[in-house]
């Protein structure tokens, strides 16, 4: 490193000399002490240019050398295979050319490959090539979804890396475990001196690991030192909580439903309603009795929505205010039954099962209201009865059948299930209603997606291609297909990547662009197979 002599006395200042060759000679003449008899306007001032520039790198003194860092911590994990490193190296510097008219062309998008491929190189244990480090903290930097498989393949050396440019502090804040080089659990100096000292990283990464082996010496250096930390940073630390989530992190909790950042105290109120034996569920309980009840009627339910949000349903997480459109009582209710245990409904109604209890009548037109909140409470507490009864049958409309409508949400409970349910509902699902409405089903599913889920999704696919649909709407199923589906799929594929025939009421272009789609999707696929074989070396 230096610095310079900022000196600008002598025949021409070098200001004078830049202004008088961005503008040019003709336009601003150059400084007098430039001009040589004998010689024209810009050789003169090239010449004087390079006598300044001279001048100036004499000028220059050295400055002090700063400490030389520590060297970066050592990554015993195994190298990738050759092809593989091959692989990476292209899909990091490669790109598709889009085809002409915005369409996505026959070519796979290498780019929507990475996760996938980082995923998998995760899963065998490999260490990422010391010169493609900087390439891939790049790549992350400027995806977001890409960060937690990149951390982790870039493990400590990325860390220690990252520390040197400003634009990857991303991964100081946000690296996960394999990313960071933690002490042994039992080694407490160790233990305790980074989680006073470590960056943010290093200590969300040291609180999961002692997390999954010790969790009360976890929150035991939690409690510690939970008074100082910023109310950014109390938020992400108490996610670590969901693992090991027990009875024995009530009290601390609690504690924490005082918090005086609004978000600490509603995660920390959800945290607590998974616990169905803590005080908080059972406050919540109490609370949905008095709003929920068995109707006068046969087979219905009676809904009298709270009529003030007091200071103990504040405490507790309920938000008095609603957001722009919702209600008072609507949105307090909504808060209630969503943090109530769910086996709290059985009680409440006759000891009826969650398939009952769906089925029932909501009086005055509370309905949506109420199945909505189950819906939340069922995947806050992963409860998979509740989120079979709320989906209920795929070939029903979801706009009539139980839960909600809404198809996030049913996302969110399908993602309950295991996979292979999940597949065998998601694939009875597009069966029975085409794709245009799967999307976001079919995105929580297991990748490969299982042979049902695969084959439906096909012939869902075939068939638009069939009927000359307009094939522009089916691009997010098709991206997803690309990245989804088994590779073992790409021979059934082949017959498919002909054009069709068009007909009279085919959209302009379909049959060229269903080609297309299917090339890339076969290409893809194929490539798909290729990176999995490369890994395993």
């Amino acid at each position: 490193m230096s610095q310079r002599n900022t000196d600008t006395t002598g025949p021409a200042p070098w200001e004078d000399l830049v202004t008088a060759a961005l503008l040019g000679t003709d336009r601003r003449e150059p400084p007098p002490s430039t001009l040589t008899p004998g010689k024209d306007a810009p050789t003169a001032l090239l010449d004087a240019a390079a006598v300044h520039t001279v001048r100036r790198r004499a000028g220059l003194r050295p400055a002090t050398a700063a400490p030389r860092p520590d060297p970066a911590p050592a990554d015993d994990r195994p190298e990738l295979p050759p092809a593989a490193h091959r692989r990476l190296r292209q899909f990091l510097t490669d790109r598709a050319a889009p085809a002409a008219g915005g369409r996505r062309g026959a070519a796979p998008d290498l780019t929507e490959l990475l996760p996938q491929w980082l995923a998998a190189a995760n899963e065998h244990g490999y260490r990422a090539p010391a010169p493609l480090l900087p390439a891939l903290l790049d790549a992350a930097r400027a995806r977001a979804d890409l960060r937690p498989q990149t951390l982790t393949f870039a493990g400590a050396r990325g860390l220690w890396l990252a520390r040197f440019n400003p634009d990857w502090k991303y991964a100081l804040r946000g690296a996960v475990g394999g990313s960071v080089l933690l002490p042994a659990a039992d080694d407490a100096n160790a233990v305790q001196q980074l989680w006073e000292e470590g960056l943010f990283a290093e200590r969300v990464a040291l609180l999961e690991s002692i997390r999954t082996v010790a969790p009360a010496r976890a929150l035991a250096h939690l409690t510690g030192t939970w008074r100082t930390e910023r109310a950014e940073d109390r938020l992400m630390f108490l996610d670590t909580l969901r693992t090991g989530l027990s009875d024995n992190d009530e009290n601390f909790l609690e504690h924490t439903l005082g918090d005086r950042s609004r978000n600490v105290r509603a995660a920390a109120a959800e945290l607590l309603s998974a616990l169905p034996r803590s005080a908080f569920a059972e406050r919540m309980a109490t609370r949905a009795a008095a709003c929920v009840r068995p109707g006068t009627a046969p087979d219905t339910i009676t809904v009298d929505a709270p009529r003030e949000c007091d200071t103990g349903m504040q405490r507790d997480g309920v938000a008095p205010n609603p957001p722009t459109g919702r209600g008072k009582r609507a949105w307090w209710l909504s808060q209630i039954v969503e943090s109530a245990p769910l086996d709290v409904w059985s009680r409440i109604l006759d000891g009826r099962a969650p398939g009952e209890i769906v089925t029932l009548t909501v009086a005055d037109g509370w309905a949506d209201e109420l199945h909505t909140a189950w819906c939340r409470a069922a995947v806050r507490q992963r409860d998979a009865e509740w989120a079979r009864a709320l989906l209920g049958a795929p070939a029903a409309s979801p706009e009539t059948g139980p839960g909600t409508a809404s198809l996030s949400e049913r996302a969110k409970l399908l993602n309950i299930l295991p996979p292979d349910e999940r597949a065998r509902w998601a694939a009875a699902f597009v069966s029975a209603h085409g794709l245009s409405d799967a999307f976001q089903l079919l995105g929580v599913c297991a990748v490969p997606w299982a042979e049902p889920l695969g084959h439906a999704v096909v012939d869902a696919l075939e068939i638009a291609r069939e009927a000359g649909s307009y094939p522009w709407s089916f691009s997010g199923v098709m991206g997803l297909a690309e990245r989804c589906l088994d590779p073992a799929e790409a021979s059934r594929l082949d017959l498919l990547t002909a054009p069709p025939e068009e007909t009279e009421t085919s959209s302009p272009g379909a049959g060229t662009y269903w080609s297309e789609a299917f090339h890339r999707l076969v290409s893809t696929l194929r490539l798909r197979e290729a990176m999995h074989r490369e890994l395993l070396g």
